[in-house]
């Protein structure tokens, strides 16, 4: 692709020339328009240099040998997760994606027969399918929180729910994978901390900020969930096959720990017994592959480096004009709805089929991807929709690239 003039949207938060850096720096905007950043954001070269380094490294003098040599850059990777997330080190484990991250977390939860999950109606398709698989299991029963008429958590029924119910878990999805609709998680928040100063039973809270991470600011301190699940390859530009759970001080103390632990997570002491890593690492596996584990170290250092808020009002400015020009286009339904809305956008078309979409795009470089009812089950049967395309713009894109998709678009419909 030729360079040309970039164009940005009005009230841009960063330069054109600001822009253009980011572009040098990502080896793929020079191939495609890239926006499926919902899926997995394109890698900063200095990502992608820091993993093929330590591979290197591994093949020259062994795989457990580079890990000890390059000990404090793996350390790194909880530091910079931490200022990430604003808590400590000791509250962050490395997996190998967000589902990953929401497993090990769901499986420390002492659940038993009559138990309740406590749950949005926008849920990540996966964590619905666990909640399911642990009332086969557990005979748990699973109880969704009243979608308010806007879109989104309605903060009265999840208030009154909360306190009838005394849930074992409340589960909430920050932003979910088939919508552009951003939860109001401070108001989530404070909802849940005054309903747990008031109970005395205890009820866990994970949120999954699977699509968030990279896109916003998260502070575990103002969200006060007891876990947070993360995958580093979305809007944080990490490698594939690497995620990031925080765990807080109070699952800490109560001596919670993953359903299968291992020698990573666990020391053992007798022959019937071990003793647990005192921090977030007995949620740990014993086998990394280390070069990821830098490349996200990279990854989050680049993140912080440009900066959040301003990362999410490019964001949302991209993702605002995408909306705008796609509503107006005969046959299109923009799908999106809610309090807030974020990087994700997601339209169908009538009488189309997602992949005459999708494919029509690939074949002008654009990445988009399809999503299908079996993804957001609920949220597509109250939209009374089959399928959508979801296309999610980052701070590197341009209007030049957008205006390219849109008329893309449009060329593919009128077909």
């Amino acid at each position: 692709m030729t360079q040309e003039k970039i164009i940005l949207p009005e009230n841009s938060v960063f330069t054109s020339e600001e822009v253009q850096q980011f572009r040098n720096e990502t080896i793929g905007c020079k191939n495609v328009i890239h926006l499926n950043n919902a899926g997995a954001g394109l890698m900063p070269d200095v990502v992608t240099k820091a993993q093929l380094d330590h591979i290197q490294l591994e093949a020259e003098i062994g795989g457990y040998e580079a890990s000890a040599l390059r000990a404090d850059v793996i350390a790194g990777f909880y530091e910079q997760a931490a200022f990430l997330f604003n808590c400590k080190p000791s509250n962050i484990a490395f997996t190998a994606s967000a589902t990953d991250s929401y497993t090990r977390a769901l499986s420390s939860i002492p659940f038993t027969k009559g138990d309740i999950i406590l749950t949005d109606n926008d849920d990540f398709v996966s964590n619905q399918i666990q909640f399911i698989s642990l009332k086969k299991r557990f005979g748990i029963e699973i109880i969704h929180i009243r979608n308010a008429p806007t879109g989104g958590v309605d903060l009265n029924d999840l208030d009154e729910k909360l306190n009838k119910y005394r849930p074992k878990l409340l589960a909430i999805t920050h932003i979910p994978t088939n919508s552009g609709l951003v939860q109001p998680v401070e108001e989530i928040a404070q909802i849940y901390a005054n309903y747990s100063q008031k109970k005395t039973d205890l009820t866990w809270y994970i949120l999954d900020a699977c699509q968030s991470a990279g896109q916003m600011r998260l502070d575990v301190k103002e969200l006060k969930c007891d876990f947070l699940s993360v995958t580093n390859r979305k809007f944080l530009r990490g490698p594939r096959g690497t995620g990031t759970l925080y765990i807080s001080d109070r699952v800490l103390a109560a001596g919670m720990e993953p359903m299968f632990i291992d020698m990573r997570g666990a020391t053992w002491t007798e022959k019937n017994n071990y003793s647990q890593q005192p921090d977030a690492k007995r949620y740990e596996d014993w086998e990394f592959a280390y070069a990821t584990v830098i490349g996200a170290k990279a990854a989050i250092e680049y993140c912080r480096k440009i900066g959040e808020d301003k990362i999410w009002q490019q964001v949302k400015l991209l993702s605002g004009l995408i909306r705008t020009e796609l509503a107006i286009i005969d046959k299109i339904r923009v799908l999106d709805r809610g309090p807030e809305l974020g990087g994700l956008v997601t339209f169908t078309v009538e009488d189309s089929d997602p992949l005459v979409i999708v494919n029509g795009l690939l074949k002008r470089k654009i990445n988009v991807v399809p999503s299908y009812r079996a993804f957001g089950l609920i949220d597509f049967d109250e939209k009374k929709v089959q399928w959508a395309v979801r296309a999610s713009p980052h701070y590197y894109n341009t209007v030049n690239e957008i205006e390219i998709f849109v008329e893309s678009v449009k060329e593919i419909v009128a077909a």
